[in-house]
C-alpha cells in the first residue's frame, strides 16, 4: 500500500502504521517505503509521514540523511505544520555532520511567523546543545531572540531551553521577566511548571528576603515604583524595614490563580514558589491546594505527602486543620488537641493490612511521644499494649520504638522492662528480640533477677537464633558477667568468632591478657546518649520543593541550587522595557534632536508600563534643557531615532446619506474579556457585532458571552465602575444567577469617541469584582456601507488620513492618503484626539 501510486491507499496505510506505534510495536522495518513518501503532494499524508520520521529518524539515521534535501525544502513549506515537522526530523537526525544544517534550520524557525514553528525552533534548540555543546553561544542568541516572543504558545519551550542551554545567564531574563509572568495564566500547563520554576530561582536572586521581621506588605505598594527618585529617597528614610518590590509581587499575585489549575504539578510549582519566595504570613494559602491533591493517584499523594512533610516540620501548625490528611509531624505542645484527633487515627492506621504503613504509624507514635512530653507515658502505655498484638510486624516495630523511648527515661520504666521480658518468648522477629536483650543488658541493674533467667533461656536457643540475636545475648551475657558474676559465669564461654574472642579477653583475664581487662565495666557499661527521634523528612529542605532531588533526598543531574536572597536587591530598573510603537508610512516620519530622543528613551525606561499619554514633563526640569528640547529636525535632515508620539485621525467627508449594510466580508473574531481562574469561575468572551447600535448612534455594539466555568452558582452579575468615570456604556440588565456550567450572552453599547483608547470597566458578581478591559481595533470603529462603483470612484479622493505631529514643537505634518493605501493601517494604536491637541496650529 505504501508503494502503490494511489494516494488514497498510502493514507490508510500511514493510518494503520501510526497507528501500531500508537500502540508500542516496532514500525521501524518500514522506514523504506515511508520515507519515499516523504515528498509526497498530499498534505494529510506528508503530515503522518513526518510523525512517523520524527520517531525512527534517530534509530534509521543513515536512511534519513537520504532525504535531507527534501527536509530542507519543507522548511520553506507554506503549511506550518509541515514546516514543524521538517524541523523535528531534522532535529532527531542525530548526526554531527548536519550541525550547521540544523543551526540553520533553527534561525531560520526562530523567525517563522508561525508560532508553531517557532515553539519547534526552541525544542529543536536543546537536540542541537545536548549533540553538539560547542554551539552554546549561537544557541544563545536564538533563545534570547525567542524570549521577546510574546507568544504563549512559544514561552514554556524558550524557558525549558533556555534551562538546559544557559540557566546561568539571568541576564537574558531581566528584559522579558514582567512579561513572562503576565503569560503565565495563558500558557500551555507543562510550559507553566518550567516558568515557574525558573521564575523562582530568578526572584531569589533579584528580590531581597521577605522573612524578615518587622517587613510590611502592602498589595497596592507598587506607587513607590514609579515615584521619582527625590521622593523616593524620601519614602525610604520614612518606610518600614522592608517594602515588597513591586515586581516580587507581581510574580506572586501572577501565579496565584493557577493554585486552582487541574494539573497537580502546575499547583506544586506554585505551592513551591510561595514557600520559597511568599512572606511567611502568606505561605499559609497553598495548604488547600496541596491537600486537594491527596485526592488523586497514589503517585502523586506519595511526591505531595514528602512536600507537606516538609512543610510542616519548618512551620509548625501551618496543615493542622488538615492532620487528619497525612502523618503528624508537630512537635509543639500548643497541637496536643491535634494529637489526640490523630491518636485515633493511629489505632485504625495500626492495624492496617500495609506492614509498612502499620510500621511507620508505630514510629510516628514514638515521635510524638519524644518530641512533646505531655502525652510520652500515653504513647509508651500504647505501646506496650500494641506487644500483645497478633500482628509480629506490628509487635517487633513497637519493641524497637520503646527500646528508643526507655533510653530517654530508663529509671522509670523497670516495669515496662520486666513485661517486655514476659512476652519475650511469644516474640519471633529478630529485630525485636534483640532490641529486648539490648535493653536487659542495658538495665540488668534494675532488673538483677529476670536478666539472669532471660540469658538461660537463650543458652538454650542460642545456636537457632539469628545473628543479631546472638550478638545481643553476647552483650547482654558480657554485662551480667560484670554485675553478677555469680549466677552468669558459667555462660560465658561462646563461639561467635570475633565478638566472643574479644569480649573474652575483655572480660576473662589471664597471662596473655594485657591491661584491657581492667577498662571492661567502663566499656561495656558506658552511658550512652539517648537516640533522636527525628522524621526521616527533616534534612529535605535543603533541596527545592517539588524537586526530584527533595524526593529521593539526594542531588540529582541536573539539580540548579536555589541561590540565598541577596542582602541588597540588584537594580530593578534592569527589567524596565522601553515600548516601540510600530511607525507604518515612513514618508510621514518626524523625528527629533538627539538630545529629546534620548529623553523620551528615559523617559520611557523609568514608566515602564504607564500609559503613553502621560507626557508632562517634571518640574525639576530646568528651563534651559526645556529650550534645547525644543529642537525638531526633518527625516533626511539629520539620523536620530523616531518619536513615537503621534495621531492618526480619520476625517470622512464623504455624504452622510451613505446606506449602511451589515458587514459582507471579514470573520467576526471572538476576544476573551476574562479568564475562569482569574474570575474564580465566571469566564467572559465578547466580539463586535459590526450592527448599528441600537442604544445611540455613537455607540459601537458589543456581544458578551457569560460563562459560570465553576461548581457553584454564581448571583447579581454587573457591570460596576468605569474608567475614565466619563466612559459612556450602556451596560447590560443585572444578571440574577447563572447556574454552573451555563452561559448567557448580553449586549453592551460603547461610545469610544472616535478613537482606540481601552474602555476599562469592572465585571462584578455578588461577591467579587474584576478589572476588565476593550479595546477596539480601527476597523471595529468604522460603519460599512455600500455604494455604487460610479460613487465610490467619485468620492475615493475624499477620504483622508490626517496625521499630527505631538510633540514640543508646533510643526503640523499633514498629508493626504488615498482610501487604497489605508491597508495595514487597520489597528493602529491612536495616542491622542484632536479633542486633546489644544494650543496646535489647526489652521494647517
Amino acid at each position: 500500500m505504501l508503494e502503490s501510486n494511489k494516494d488514497s491507499l498510502k493514507l490508510e496505510a500511514m493510518k494503520r502504521v501510526v497507528g501500531l506505534i500508537a500502540k508500542g510495536k516496532n514500525a521501524s522495518e518500514l522506514f523504506p517505503a515511508v520515507v519515499k513518501n516523504v515528498a509526497s503532494k498530499n498534505i494529510e499524508l506528508k503530515k503522518l509521514v513526518y510523525v512517523y520520521l520524527v520517531r525512527y529518524a534517530e534509530e534509521q539515521q543513515d536512511l534519513a540523511l537520504l532525504s535531507i534535501s527534501t527536509f530542507q525544502r519543507a522548511l520553506k513549506d507554506p503549511n506550518q505544520f509541515i514546516r514543524g515537522s521538517a524541523l523535528r526530523v531534522l532535529s532527531s537526525i542525530r548526526v554531527p555532520i548536519i550541525v550547521p544544517i540544523m543551526m540553520l534550520a533553527i534561525k531560520e524557525a526562530a523567525a517563522d511567523l508561525s508560532p508553531y514553528v517557532r515553539k519547534t525552533s526552541a525544542h529543536a534548540i536543546q537536540k542541537l546543545y545536548s549533540m553538539d555543546p560547542d554551539q552554546k553561544e549561537q544557541l544563545i542568541e536564538v533563545i534570547e531572540k525567542l524570549l521577546k516572543d510574546k507568544s504563549t504558545l512559544v514561552a514554556g519551550s524558550v524557558v525549558m531551553a533556555f534551562e538546559e542551554v544557559c540557566p546561568d545567564r539571568i541576564d537574558l531574563i531581566h528584559k522579558n521577566y514582567r512579561k513572562l509572568c503576565n503569560l503565565l495564566v495563558d500558557v500551555e500547563e507543562w510550559g507553566q511548571v518550567v516558568i515557574i520554576s525558573m521564575l523562582t530561582r530568578y526572584a531569589r536572586t533579584q528580590f531581597t528576603s521577605p522573612w524578615k521581621e518587622g517587613a510590611m506588605f502592602d498589595e497596592n505598594n507598587e506607587k513607590a515604583f514609579y515615584d521619582s527618585d527625590s521622593e523616593e529617597k524620601k519614602d525610604q528614610t520614612e518606610a518600614q524595614p522592608y517594602i515588597m518590590d513591586p515586581d516580587h509581587r507581581l510574580l506572586l499575585r501572577n501565579t496565584k490563580p493557577l493554585l486552582q489549575s487541574r494539573n497537580t504539578a502546575v499547583v506544586m510549582s506554585v505551592a513551591q514558589l510561595y514557600w520559597h519566595l511568599a512572606p511567611k504570613h502568606e505561605v499559609n494559602i497553598v495548604t488547600k491546594s496541596l491537600v486537594r491533591l491527596l485526592r488523586s493517584h497514589r503517585e502523586v499523594q506519595y511526591i505531595v505527602l514528602q512536600n507537606i512533610a516538609t512543610m510542616s516540620i519548618q512551620r509548625k501548625g501551618m496543615f493542622e486543620p488538615f492532620m487528619k490528611s497525612f502523618y503528624v509531624r508537630s512537635t509543639d505542645a500548643t497541637h496536643i488537641k491535634t494529637l489526640k484527633v490523630a491518636a485515633s487515627l493511629f489505632c485504625t492506621y495500626v492495624k492496617s493490612q500495609d506492614k509498612a504503613f502499620a510500621a511507620a504509624t508505630i514510629q510516628a507514635i514514638g515521635r510524638c511521644a519524644t518530641n512533646i512530653s505531655e502525652v510520652t507515658d500515653t504513647c509508651l502505655n500504647g505501646l506496650v499494649l500494641l506487644l500483645s498484638n497478633r500482628d509480629e510486624t506490628v509487635v517487633a516495630e513497637s519493641v524497637v520504638v520503646i527500646k528508643k523511648l526507655l533510653q530517654t527515661q530508663p529509671t522509670q520504666h523497670s516495669e515496662i522492662i520486666k513485661h517486655m521480658a514476659k512476652l519475650f518468648d511469644n516474640i519471633t522477629v529478630s529485630m525485636a528480640r534483640a532490641s529486648i536483650l539490648w535493653l536487659m543488658g542495658e538495665y540488668c541493674e534494675r532488673v538483677p533477677k529476670i536478666a539472669p533467667d532471660v540469658l538461660r533461656k537463650m543458652a538454650k536457643t542460642f545456636t537457632a537464633e539469628e545473628d543479631i540475636v546472638k550478638l545481643q545475648t553476647v552483650n547482654l551475657a558480657a554485662k551480667l558477667y560484670l554485675t553478677n558474676s555469680k549466677q552468669t559465669k558459667l555462660l560465658t564461654h561462646y563461639d561467635i568468632r570475633d565478638r566472643t574472642r574479644f569480649i573474652r579477653q575483655l572480660i576473662v583475664p589471664n597471662e596473655k591478657s594485657g591491661a584491657l581487662n581492667k577498662y571492661a565495666r567502663r566499656i561495656l557499661l558506658a552511658p550512652k546518649p539517648a537516640p533522636v527521634l527525628e522524621s526521616a523528612f527533616k534534612d529535605r529542605d535543603r533541596y527545592q520543593l517539588g524537586t526530584l532531588s527533595h524526593s529521593l533526598n539526594t542531588k540529582a543531574t541536573g539539580y540548579l541550587e536555589l541561590s540565598d536572597w541577596p542582602a541588597v536587591a540588584p537594580d530593578q530598573s534592569v527589567r524596565n522595557v522601553e515600548v516601540i510603537e510600530p511607525v507604518r508610512n515612513p514618508d510621514t516620519l518626524l523625528i527629533i534632536s538627539e538630545e529629546e530622543s534620548s529623553e523620551e528613551s528615559d523617559k520611557t525606561s523609568s514608566d515602564s508600563g504607564k500609559s503613553s499619554s502621560g507626557s508632562e514633563k517634571s518640574s525639576s526640569e530646568s528651563e534651559p534643557e526645556q529650550k534645547k528640547k525644543k529642537k525638531m529636525t526633518k527625516a533626511p535632515q539629520k539620523k536620530s531615532k523616531p518619536t513615537n508620539l503621534c495621531l492618526l485621525r480619520f476625517i470622512p467627508v464623504f455624504p452622510m446619506s451613505l446606506q449602511v449594510t451589515t458587514p459582507s466580508f471579514g470573520p467576526v473574531k471572538t476576544y476573551e474579556l476574562l479568564h475562569h481562574m482569574t474570575g474564580k469561575g465566571l469566564s467572559a468572551k465578547y466580539h463586535f457585532s459590526r450592527q448599528p447600535c441600537l442604544y445611540q448612534p455613537s455607540m459601537v455594539a458589543v456581544q458578551v458571552i457569560l460563562t459560570n466555568s465553576s461548581d457553584h452558582s454564581l448571583e447579581e452579575i454587573h457591570i460596576g465602575d468605569r474608567s475614565p468615570a466619563s466612559l459612556n456604556i450602556h451596560c447590560f440588565n443585572t444578571i440574577e444567577r447563572l447556574e454552573p456550567e451555563a452561559s448567557v450572552t448580553v449586549s453592551m453599547g460603547i461610545d469610544f469617541s472616535d478613537s482606540t483608547q481601552a474602555a476599562n470597566f469592572q465585571l462584578c458578581t455578588k461577591e467579587d469584582q474584576f478589572s476588565v478591559s476593550i479595546q477596539p481595533a480601527v476597523g471595529e470603529l468604522l460603519m460599512p456601507s455600500t455604494m455604487t462603483e460610479q460613487d465610490f470612484s467619485k468620492e475615493q479622493g475624499g477620504f483622508n488620513l490626517i496625521i499630527f505631529y505631538v510633540g514640543p514643537s508646533d510643526h503640523i505634518l499633514v498629508s493626504q492618503i488615498s482610501i487604497f493605501f489605508l491597508k495595514g493601517i487597520f489597528g493602529i494604536y491612536f495616542d491622542r484626539t484632536a479633542e486633546d491637541m489644544k494650543g496646535e496650529r489647526e489652521g494647517e
